[in-house]
């Protein structure tokens, strides 16, 4: 039976709708000149800062915050993820996306079962296969080295592994890894994306990986059949299974589409499709286009900051702090919406990533117990790289309406340009308007008593 007791009905809660009108009461402009605070607002880990001291929210907020999370039992519920309990009530799951970029002798189980064992078997599979490919040693049907890497999925299986392979296109040492190759990724089921997509290809030196649990995701399966006339149209039937693999656990499927089983990637039931990227469903075409070295930095960091969550303090726990700032932004503050804004073309990509991973897990209208909740939850995601955004939709944010910012910035940029003549170098001209940006919406302008929030990340 569902539980009817809900977060809301608690004290901690009561306290914090109460503390509401007193920080309304309070311009963001004021609250930056206590310098003290604004130094209590800074959490440093692994080369990532985090600055929240422009929320609209004083130390007691913070504590209060911490209190709800207390209340909320958020640490017990952090240890039961990490333990491999079942905490996805609605299908009897176990939620581990952490194991998928453990260390090779981490203990991460499921049902009585260490499960980071398996996702190593995949991994080195992977890496195995993705050198076979780059090397020349898997050849296509006529001979011809595979050059190109055509990835279909939806959702999860598309969104994780285009935000990474965007952010990555630009690095140097991944651009040499990539020489000679392209990536490209199908999602919609409109022809125009595979149009798009095949456009410039030749079958002959072109790899499809398909990526889909149950092979049976209509949009995915449809595009997947389209690819596969492509090639046996130019090279033959019998060429599928040289120029298609899998990324499924559904074996019979697999093999009944063309595709050798022995060519097909596992991931598992306790991965939730929008956190897949660091399995197979990422891992795999991100190791065909870049080598598996390089990928492995990303699983590296991944887990990195899996452990920071789990054992730092919420005081000094980002994660945790952005969770309960977004939560005091949208449920008590009553601001709906978050700009997501990187000051990183190559992070051009992030906010749809961020959309999936947030949306479709906080789009809720009820508790995990099935009770209709009586407050908001969950909140609008949108951005643009900066300073495109400037150009677009900061308007509104200046001077129309509230809305919370995550403004993202890069001490190094991946490409520097220092034109003689210049006063400053291209990458301290975005670094100018990233300050510039989010000092002007803090402390705005004296005629005006609106209140705007932004969290800076830098790194």
């Amino acid at each position: 039976m569902a539980s009817s007791a809900l977060i809301s009905d608690t004290q901690q809660w009561k306290d914090l709708k109460a503390h509401v009108e007193d920080i309304n009461k309070t311009h963001l402009r004021d609250l930056l000149s206590d310098d003290k605070r604004c130094q209590s607002m800074l959490v440093e880990f692994d080369d990532i800062l985090l600055d929240y001291s422009r929320q609209q929210a004083t130390p007691e907020t913070i504590q209060k915050l911490f209190e709800l999370a207390e209340a909320a039992s958020l640490k017990e519920k952090i240890i039961r993820m990490y333990s491999g309990e079942h905490i996805n009530s609605t299908e009897n799951r176990s939620v581990l996306h952490v194991a998928l970029r453990a260390s090779r002798d981490a203990v991460i189980q499921s049902d009585g079962q260490n499960v980071v064992p398996e996702v190593w078997k995949v991994l080195d599979k992977i890496q195995e296969f993705s050198e076979q490919i780059r090397n020349g040693s898997w050849v296509g049907a006529t001979g011809k080295a595979l050059k190109d890497v055509v990835a279909i999925g939806i959702g999860g299986s598309f969104l994780g592994p285009l935000f990474v392979h965007t952010a990555l296109q630009t690095d140097p040492e991944a651009v040499e890894s990539a020489r000679g190759r392209q990536l490209r990724f199908l999602a919609n089921v409109d022809p125009i994306d595979v149009a798009r997509n095949i456009t410039g290809l030749n079958p002959e030196t072109t790899l499809v990986v398909v990526v889909s649990k149950t092979f049976t995701t209509a949009e995915t399966m449809l595009n997947a059949r389209t690819l596969r006339e492509w090639i046996s149209s130019a090279l033959g039937p019998s060429a599928v299974a040289k120029h298609m693999v899998a990324v499924s656990t559904n074996l019979t499927l697999v093999e009944k589409f063309g595709i050798d089983p022995k060519n097909a990637f596992a991931f598992w039931d306790w991965v939730g499709g929008r956190y897949s990227v660091c399995s197979a469903v990422g891992i795999l075409p991100l190791s065909l286009q870049y080598g598996f070295s390089v990928i492995e930095k990303f699983l590296r960091g991944a887990s990195s900051i899996d452990q920071h969550f789990y054992s730092q303090p919420f005081e000094s726990n980002i994660p945790v702090l952005l969770g309960l700032l977004s939560i005091w932004n949208v449920t008590f503050l009553g601001y709906p919406a978050r700009a997501i804004l990187p000051y990183s073309q190559a992070l051009e990509k992030f906010a749809p990533h961020i959309q999936q991973v947030s949306m479709e897990s906080n789009g809720k209208g009820v508790s995990i117990d099935g009770v209709p909740l009586p407050f908001e939850a969950g909140e609008i995601d949108f951005g643009e790289p900066g300073t495109n955004g400037q150009h677009s939709f900061y308007q509104l944010i200046h001077q129309g309406r509230v809305i919370p910012c995550d403004f993202i910035g890069v001490v190094k940029s991946q490409q520097p340009v220092f034109l003689k003549g210049e006063v400053v170098s291209n990458h301290d001209e975005l670094m100018s308007n990233y300050f510039a940006q989010s000092d002007a919406l803090a402390y705005g302008k004296v005629h005006l008593s609106l209140h705007y929030s932004s969290k800076l990340y830098f790194r």
